[in-house]
């Protein structure tokens, strides 16, 4: 591994950091406007200086940068107190997957106006009924003509209540095995028939939603793959998106928990003196080191022009559960005070409340701890595959129970 920046990387790194230092966005600028206008502020003004999705074609929207330039600019961009980002579906999941099997007339249509904000995309993956499990999905996609019609559910779709366009993955075959049986669409989410209920979390926030479709019309001309190819092109969504939230955002990590134990007193004195405070707070260190010294494999694979493999799922089944615990660790130490979550009064603006809050989906989201550990198991370490009892069957002659 090697952990340094070469000399063109430096000097890319030290003209990201003066474009960055002198573009963000002031308060001034932001004051009157709601989070996805602050957002579609600041992803413009990237796009019209050339900094937005920059690993992306020149023709779409892009600088043609190399991968390790873009993880650059991420880092550097990560140091700055940004515009919360409400495009890492679009631009982490959608437009790689529209690259890879849309034809060139979408890309040129599409993928511009994704990358300077103007439009925002969502992903229609889980359903009720299927959990974990895409696979297992029941929204049905019926050919009619040049068109597909579409009747089903969709849970927990992130930003679809605000999105313009959603990529969706259907089941146009129930005869044939549940991984073969599935087809892959884009569509314009004002489309009739489309019905979007946002779901209240227990933050107080609603930013996911279910989505009803409801004889819901798409050309053949939106579908990415070949018919039945479902599975294979969601297989690109997935790894991307799992690259995605690996990124991750603001949240309670050792420094905080390590300054907020300092401060904090516990049984008249401060928390830090505590033996068992101690022995949480080292036990985390290592694994944010752990974590971060992983993170420099994937860095120096893509410095050198490879692809990273299915190892990348350490971070999220190593990452996820220690945000948890370390939100609930904090919380406990804020005891009484824990129950504060406005910015202005809560210890670290709220961010340890919301993180508490939002934790658990962080194990959902993206793949269960239980299918990040059979990643592990299977692709990196070659251990047998789990039992499934419906390998093979007709999708629609597997029971359901019902």
């Amino acid at each position: 591994m090697d952990f340094s920046d070469s000399a063109a990387e430096a000097t890319f790194r030290e003209e990201a950091r003066t474009w960055l230092a002198a573009n963000i966005p002031s308060d001034e600028e932001l004051e009157g406007l709601d989070y996805i206008d602050r957002a579609k502020l600041w992803q413009k003004r990237k796009y019209d200086a050339g900094w937005a999705c920059i690993r992306w074609p020149e023709a779409y929207g892009g600088r043609d940068a190399s991968a390790i330039e873009q993880v650059i600019l991420n880092q550097e961009e990560a140091k700055f107190d940004t515009p919360m980002s409400i495009f890492m579906i679009g631009q982490g999941m959608a437009a790689p997957t529209l690259m890879t099997y849309g034809n060139e007339e979408a890309k040129a249509r599409y993928l511009p106006d994704l990358a300077s904000g103007e439009k925002v995309w969502c992903q229609l993956f889980s359903e009720p009924a299927a959990g974990s499990d895409l696979a297992a999905l029941r929204t049905s996609a019926v050919r009619d003509g040049g068109d597909w019609i579409i009747n089903g559910q969709k849970i927990w779709t992130s930003g679809a209540h605000y999105c313009d366009y959603g990529i969706l993955v259907t089941r146009s075959d129930p005869t044939v095995a549940k991984h073969k049986g599935l087809t892959y669409f884009y569509l314009d989410m004002k489309s009739p028939g489309i019905e979007i209920k946002p779901i209240k979390q227990i933050s107080g926030q609603s930013n996911f939603n279910e989505v009803y479709f409801t004889d819901v019309r798409i050309p053949d001309s939106q579908r990415l793959g070949d018919v039945g190819q479902g599975w294979q092109v969601s297989l690109t969504t997935l790894m991307n998106e799992r690259a995605s939230i690996g990124a991750g955002g603001a949240s309670v990590n050792f420094d905080l928990a390590y300054k907020l134990a300092q401060r904090i007193s516990l049984d008249d004195a401060p928390a830090i003196e505590d033996r068992a405070v101690r022995a949480k707070l080292a036990d985390w260190y290592v694994v944010e080191s752990g974590l971060k010294y992983t993170g420099y494999r994937t860095l120096s694979a893509l410095s050198r022009g490879e692809i990273p493999g299915p190892e990348n799922s350490i971070g999220k089944a190593v990452g996820a559960p220690k945000t948890q615990d370390m939100a609930s660790f904090c919380m406990d130490l804020l005891e009484m005070a824990g129950a504060i979550s406005d910015p202005d009064l809560a210890e670290a603006a709220g961010l340890i409340q919301m993180t508490y809050m939002g934790s658990p989906g962080g194990r959902i989201a993206g793949g269960t701890d239980e299918i990040m550990l059979n990643i592990l198991a299977e692709r990196v370490l070659g251990m047998p595959q789990e039992p499934r009892m419906d390998k093979g069957i007709p999708f629609n002659e597997i029971p359901t129970g019902s």
